[in-house]
């Protein structure tokens, strides 16, 4: 045996000292990143909330090709995202007969495009998913999935059938209300007042209807998960006590973070999570920060404006360019292609910042702190006015895990925001279904 003499004791020591001072190896940022990629590779990215437009959905304009919206199956290839949920909406109109039957056409022909893309234009890319399990066995075969969501229930008319009707053909949440007050429920639009505070769109119920209440039973009863993005709270409120069933907000943030009537306040974070749901956090600028927000989109126009002086072309707001007729419309963003170019090399002119992923994920933190990681999700309202700077597309879908994984989550709690939790609630919804119908039927 070799005996060691006391300097070199000394010395052994003081190295083993030294290396227990200096611990593990710091991640370099190319490491984090890789480490992200991989996270991002392996849990289900889903997002609960897509608009889209039934022009997208002919053999002239679809899908298949990368069009200038922000969801399109070339996007989620480039960007990782693996399920969208594409949003059979209908606007708030007329409370008559004439508009409930509008409604119900404009949804019809919402649910038939979105069935014409995964049933005949393209079913070796994208594939319908009706259940996790659906989710889980199309994202293993290598094709992107698609699921229906419903906004608005004005579109289910008076004719509550229409409740199953929407559920057989794939719609597997609805909100019962959007922007104003529906047949079901008061919307959140019923907060916001005029000049003298005098509110500009009373309470038609203080909640729910009465139909409203039974919506909420049919809901329950076929396997519909109930969404409170868009009613007011006591709606909300009223929807959590009366759901034998989990509920979600598909794209919402945190009120406390941004006060705005879109977002949820901490009351109804803490009875969703008591109810067992899960609220798919928002990435829409001025839901995550106003003010930042008007700052940036004030510089924006202001240089907007600027160049288009410069190239001696009117403007017209966006109202405006919403009310052209089609052909107008087209011939009109088409020749504003190179002011947008002129806009997009000179962008770094603007000093103010725009809302980030940052900003976006920081409402993430709130939630996940106040009501838990198994009860919070994501989602980005793209083509529906979402994004913000890094996640402004499908194609920027990584840089939500990149951040993710900067901000210490683990991939277990990643691949629970990004898809598990709203699945299990999925899950548990069709469950309760299923013993609904069964005992309806003893």
């Amino acid at each position: 045996m070799k005996i060691l003499n006391s300097a070199t004791k000394l010395a052994l020591m003081l190295a083993l000292i030294g290396l227990s001072a200096c611990g593990p190896k710091a991640e370099t940022e190319e490491e984090l990143v890789e480490r992200a990629r991989g996270i991002h590779e392996r849990v289900i990215t889903l997002d609960t909330h897509d608009d889209i437009n039934v022009a997208n959905f002919t053999e002239e304009s679809n899908y298949t090709m990368d069009l200038p919206t922000q969801v399109n199956i070339p996007k989620m290839v480039a960007g990782g995202l693996d399920v969208t949920w594409l949003v059979v909406y209908v606007g708030q109109g007329e409370l008559t007969d004439e508009g409930f039957a509008k409604a119900t056409a404009d949804a019809m022909a919402k649910f038939d495009a979105i069935h014409w893309l995964t049933d005949v234009k393209a079913p070796e890319q994208i594939e319908l998913a009706l259940t996790s399990d659906d989710v889980r066995r199309i994202v293993a075969s290598g094709k992107r999935v698609a699921m229906i969501a419903i906004e608005n229930a004005y579109q289910v008319g008076m004719d509550m059938g229409n409740i199953k009707r929407f559920q057989e053909l794939g719609g597997r949440y609805m909100s019962l209300s959007h922007n104003g007050h529906s047949q079901f429920s008061d919307s959140n639009t019923g907060e916001r007042t005029d000049s003298l505070g005098n509110p500009t769109e009373p309470w038609l119920y203080n909640g729910l209807s009465e139909m409203g209440k039974e919506a909420v039973a049919e809901m329950n009863k076929w396997g519909i998960m109930i969404d409170l993005s868009h009613p007011s709270k006591m709606s909300n409120m009223q929807a959590m006590e009366l759901s034998r069933a989990p509920v979600i907000a598909s794209h919402s943030a945190a009120r406390a973070m941004n006060d705005v009537s879109r977002n949820l306040d901490d009351e109804q974070l803490l009875r969703l999570k008591e109810n067992g749901g899960v609220v798919q956090t928002v990435a829409f600028r001025s839901y995550v920060n106003s003010a930042k927000d008007q700052a940036y989109s004030s510089a924006s126009d202001s240089l907007r404006n600027a160049i288009a002086a410069e190239m001696g072309v009117t403007l017209l707001g966006r109202r405006e360019v919403f009310q052209l007729p089609a052909e107008e419309r087209e011939a009109y963003m088409a020749s504003m292609a190179p002011l947008t170019e002129a806009f997009e090399a000179r962008k770094g002119e603007i000093t103010a910042e725009p809302v980030n992923v940052a900003d976006f994920v920081n409402h993430i933190d709130y939630m996940v702190n106040l009501i838990g990681i198994d009860h919070v999700g994501i989602s980005s309202d793209f083509d529906g006015g979402g994004g913000v700077e890094g996640w402004n597309d499908a194609s920027e879908t990584f840089n939500v895990t990149l951040e993710l994984v900067r901000r210490g989550y683990t991939e277990e709690e990643i691949g629970k925001m990004w898809s598990g939790n709203l699945l299990r609630v999925l899950d548990d919804v069709q469950r309760i279904a299923a013993e609904i119908q069964a005992e309806e039927a003893e």
